[in-house]
């Protein structure tokens, strides 16, 4: 296992749910982390305190990766405490909960809301800390958090599954570019339990769902955040060898893949 002691991870959308387990798996590992939040500061402080428990250094840090300034600040506050950064994870996103069929359920301000936080927000965490990575000997490791819906289409709404896509593109695109200092990976969960998709879709909605992503599995189990997290793991201690691709983590339920009726 690689050994993380002394190291630096920015994981963006760490307070709670995929972010919040990646940080506390990446602390157990010897790790400091930047915990980023966007309006849940006292989650993520809550979150800051079970990685200190491991003996690593925590910074919590909001900003909205959505603006360009936000990611620098954020990636100038882990250069002040440590003056590296060996990890992002670029984990931070959103969505619009729209059926499919309900083409007027979005508009351009939606897309563009969405596509900010998914897909921006990535590229410009991933270019203020491509500098950094560059200069250091031991280079560094980016994961995009995207999801099935990149390779499915099925998802919250249109544009979440479009934003995914495209971040998995710009996975792609930014790892031939990077190399061979840098390298960037993708991981693309499927349904993960959790408070996100349950707040997102009411309860109803979301055990029915749970349940039947679950059955459909090939492993019969979904995905929660501490497996995705395990995933997001794996990029960042190797291979080596290893870098523009992408990880479908479902339980394998893409194996079997039959679109939700007018979703």
């Amino acid at each position: 296992m690689k050994d993380f002691t002394g190291q630096v991870a920015i994981v963006t959308g760490s307070s709670s749910g995929v972010g919040a387990a990646t940080a506390r798996l990446l602390a157990s590992k010897g790790c400091n982390v930047v915990i980023n939040y966007s309006s849940k500061k006292q989650a993520a402080e809550q979150v800051a305190v079970q990685c200190r428990e491991h003996g690593v250094e925590v910074l919590v840090a909001g900003a909205d990766v959505a603006l360009d300034d936000d990611c620098c600040s954020l990636v100038r506050q882990a250069m002040a405490s440590w003056g590296r950064v060996d990890v992002l994870v670029n984990n931070a996103g959103t969505t619009k909960f729209v059926e499919h069929h309900r083409l007027d359920g979005l508009d351009a301000a939606d897309f563009q809301r969405i596509y900010g936080v998914n897909v921006i927000g990535a590229y410009q965490m991933t270019r203020a800390v491509n500098e950094i990575m560059q200069q250091q000997e031991t280079g560094g490791s980016i994961v995009n958090v995207a999801s099935t819906a990149a390779i499915t289409g099925i998802g919250s709404s249109i544009a979440y599954a479009a934003s995914k896509g495209a971040m998995v593109t710009m996975t792609l695109s930014l790892a031939r570019v990077l190399g061979p200092q840098v390298r960037v990976n993708a991981v693309c969960p499927g349904f993960i339990e959790g408070d996100w998709l349950r707040e997102g879709m009411g309860d109803e909605k979301y055990t029915a769902l749970m349940q039947a992503n679950r059955d459909s599995a090939a492993l019969n189990v979904n995905a929660t955040p501490e497996t995705v997290a395990e995933a997001i793991l794996h990029f960042i201690v190797g291979p080596s060898v290893v870098t523009g691709e992408t990880l479908i983590v479902d339980g394998g339920r893409h194996l079997n893949q039959v679109p939700m009726a007018r979703r």
